[in-house]
């Protein structure tokens, strides 16, 4: 420490705290959020002080410089948390005869309340969906739009909800559907759906999710560019509202867990989570199930429209007795907040 320049001290400093702060993070998904909601944040950004970590990590390596093993024991140690934000290669596949194509779309409410200027968005969502052809379609702030053709799909299960305007979620399958329900949350416009399909002699229950937003977008757009003139009282109220949000994901996670373990068939689960790959939720949510990014993705798998930071909040995962041949996210279909994700599936055993 004492042979290095004061500009390499501070650096030094910087990457120690850096090194506490993602040591915290690689912890917090195992912690419940109503223990420490303020913490949870760091889920967030994990995936940035990774790469910091990675910038460190060279910068040192540059100068052979022995504090590179700060963040080097830091990756390694992380090894697995990097899997989830950023896949190397993605799998070569052959489809075969009963694979089934599964794709999840927040689709927004198909712009109905404008936020794009485009006026053929359901149009072109539709067209884009038609031409993935999915055996399996799960959407998340499901409208009614008259543009929207589903009639590929031979049976449908829509659960909406509202007075004026009636808004919800929608499963569309080319498998029959034999079963299907809601998964209400406590003090919540989100909820969860699941339908159970008949595929030949099997039954598959797939799950369609929406959890708690955290509400971060609209007041990051509030945050204006001058980060001198940062409204005090706005960024009190959204950490408020970030710290009650990471709650009621906690409890609506919990909530679906528990649903999915008196389930008999293997299951699937789509959606919208809201949340990221590091955090409790999705270790909850997932379970011992496979995140279809991580078996067959390739690069950050980005799912939502977020500035500048590779978001990746949407999943498909599904259970081990499938095999994950195909995943992929389509960030140049804009017609949305949320890019849609699409994977194959291969029967394993499904009994």
């Amino acid at each position: 420490m004492k042979n290095l320049s004061w500009f390499n001290k501070m650096m030094f400093f910087f990457n120690i705290v850096l090194t506490l702060l993602t040591i915290v993070g690689y912890v917090l998904p195992f912690l419940a959020p109503k223990t420490f909601p303020l913490l949870s944040v760091l889920t967030l950004f994990l995936p940035m002080m990774l790469i910091v970590n990675v910038l460190f990590f060279i910068f040192w390596g540059i100068q052979f410089k022995r504090q590179i093993l700060l963040s080097g024991i830091v990756l390694l140690l992380g090894i697995t948390f990097i899997n989830k934000f950023y896949k190397f290669s993605s799998t070569d596949f052959i489809v075969e005869k009963g694979d089934i194509k599964v794709m999840s779309y927040n689709v927004r409410l198909f712009n109905k309340f404008e936020w794009s200027d485009k006026q053929t968005v359901p149009i072109e969502i539709s067209d884009f969906v038609k031409s993935k052809m999915p055996d399996i379609l799960c959407i998340q702030e499901f409208s009614n739009a008259a543009d929207f053709d589903y009639s590929d799909f031979r049976y449908k299960y829509i659960l909406s909800k509202g007075n004026k305007i009636k808004t919800g979620q929608a499963i569309f399958s080319n498998f029959k559907i034999i079963n299907s329900g809601e998964i209400t949350f406590p003090n919540s416009n989100n909820n969860v759906i699941f339908a159970d399909l008949k595929r030949e002699k099997d039954t598959i229950r797939v799950y369609s999710m929406h959890l708690q937003s955290i509400k971060i977008t609209p007041d990051v757009n509030e945050l204006n560019d001058d980060i001198q003139v940062i409204n005090q009282s706005k960024s009190q109220r959204m950490f408020k509202r970030m710290s009650t949000a990471f709650k009621m994901q906690q409890q609506q996670a919990e909530i679906v867990r528990e649903h999915k373990s008196k389930c008999k068939f293997p299951i699937i689960v789509c959606g919208d989570m809201n949340n990221s790959a590091f955090s409790y939720v999705y270790r909850v949510i997932r379970g011992d199930s496979q995140d279809s990014f991580e078996e067959a993705g390739s690069g950050f798998g980005k799912t939502y429209d977020f500035k500048y930071y590779p978001a990746r909040i949407d999943y498909i995962f599904a259970d081990k007795k499938f095999k994950v041949k195909y995943f992929d996210n389509f960030p140049e279909v804009v017609d949305s907040d949320h890019f849609p994700i699409l994977t194959v599936l291969g029967l394993a055993e499904v009994e």
